[in-house]
């Protein structure tokens, strides 16, 4: 697993912080609501970057245990304190620039087998259990 931190990169902003909602306003997204409990709020959300889903949890012990996970499906994810957003590598890069955060990457040893969609960020792996 790779990761960078905040001070890799000049051009990235200190980590941001805040509801999902804030979040989204922050990465210029209308999110759209797929899961909406205590524990996890889940939204998809389409940018002129392409196509991504957003979360956030109640504990860091949660949000671990989530990409973990969904690690397995592959993805790029970009990680915050209780948040993290999961797309192809260019639209994570890109919300890199607009969250900061760490940049994580999810398993590739099953793209394209059984009819997976490999890193297409609104697949099953990504919704809580």
């Amino acid at each position: 697993m790779a990761a960078c931190s905040d001070s890799d990169s000049p051009d990235v902003p200190k980590t941001a912080t805040g509801s999902l909602e804030q979040l989204a306003a922050k990465a210029k997204c209308a999110p759209d609501m797929a899961t909406d409990a205590a524990e996890l709020r889940q939204a998809n959300c389409t940018t002129k970057d392409g196509r991504y889903v957003l979360a956030t949890f109640s504990t860091d012990r949660g949000q671990r245990e989530w990409i973990n996970g969904a690690k397995d499906y592959g993805g790029t994810y970009l990680v915050g304190r209780k948040w993290v957003a999961v797309g192809e590598d260019k639209v994570v890069t890109a919300l890199r620039g607009r969250l900061g955060g760490t940049v994580e990457e999810g398993s590739q040893h099953h793209s394209g087998s059984s009819g997976s969609r490999g890193s297409e960020p609104d697949h099953s792996g990504h919704r809580a259990s």
